[in-house]
């Protein structure tokens, strides 16, 4: 698969994770009889930010590999290095932006960043296992030649 065609299906992957988790977050603030207008800003906005924050990690991870490949290592790290920073200063100035104005619940506004793990540990465990090329090499020669069978 390409890598941005991966990308993006990773994306779409984590999307619906926290489309997901959010409608249960917002569940449970209705069970608890605090759900209002903040909470649903604060998870929309969270939502947002923590897919935003995975699709550029995403994209800053394919570009520094490429570079790695190309022999600029010290190009890649530097691009992931300014990444990370540059993502972590959003986010951070947009939480502080959403709690201090009062617009975003504080807790419905952090959540969502929180939900992008347990979303790919879930999207692991029901992934299909991809068999390693080296696995098929061996088959393949195994299935030419039935002496080598007994070898293994």
């Amino acid at each position: 698969m390409d890598s941005r065609k991966e990308v993006l299906h990773e994306t779409l992957i984590i999307t619906i994770g926290q489309v997901v988790c959010i409608a249960a977050m917002f569940g449970i603030f209705a069970l608890l009889g605090c759900f209002d207008l903040t909470v649903l800003l604060g998870g929309i906005v969270g939502g947002v930010l923590a897919v935003l924050n995975f699709l550029f990690m995403a994209i800053s991870v394919c570009v520094a590999s490429d570079r790695a490949v190309a022999q600029d290592v010290k190009g890649g790290k530097s691009l992931m290095t300014f990444s990370m920073v540059l993502r972590y200063a959003v986010i951070f100035i947009v939480w502080v932006a959403g709690a201090v104005s009062g617009l975003c619940n504080a807790i419905a506004l952090v959540l969502p960043i929180v939900f992008v793990r347990p979303t790919i540990t879930v999207w692991e465990f029901f992934r299909k296992k991809e068999t390693p090329a080296v696995t098929e090499t061996a088959e393949a020669d195994m299935e030419e030649d039935p002496e080598k069978k007994g070898d293994t």
